[in-house]
């Protein structure tokens, strides 16, 4: 089973997961206030968001980072903008980069989100649900939990 979870993960690529996705990404600019970018997520269901001046990936949002960085000091979303709380040195992938590479990516950092980008310009976003949803349809069955 093992051979055949390195086989699979090793060849499905990045650009396979985008082809099957019919959202388009979502952004936000650096400037805008961090409650313009929960309102967003909050209502599309998404947590995080890639933050982009013109075409070029800045940085991400995310849920975590409004917490760990504004919450502690009672800062009021409203009163404080993207750019100051966003992560800058976001990690990437490009299209060619495999599922398994997705994989090692988001659970060594552990995050959930990986931006696709080719060169500076973004497009795409992979969620560990798209990884997951990639493992379920090649047919890899985890062994139940006890």
């Amino acid at each position: 089973m093992e051979v055949f979870w390195g086989i699979i993960m090793s060849t499905r690529i990045v650009r396979n997961l985008l082809e099957g996705k019919s959202q388009p990404v979502l952004t936000i600019a650096p400037e805008a206030t961090v409650q313009d970018a929960l309102e967003i997520m909050a209502s599309k269901r998404i947590s995080s968001l890639p933050v982009t001046r013109g075409t070029d990936l800045v940085g991400i949002f995310s849920e975590r980072d409004y917490i760990r960085r504004a919450v502690p000091k009672r800062v009021a979303p409203w009163d404080i903008r993207v750019r100051e709380i966003m992560t800058e040195k976001v990690v990437c992938v490009t299209p060619n980069h495999t599922i398994r590479d997705c994989m090692e990516l988001m659970t060594s950092h552990r995050f959930r989100h990986l931006p696709v980008v080719d060169g500076k310009l973004l497009v795409g976003m992979i969620s560990i649900s798209d990884v997951l949803r990639a493992l379920k349809a090649a047919r890899i069955d985890f062994p139940p939990l006890d």
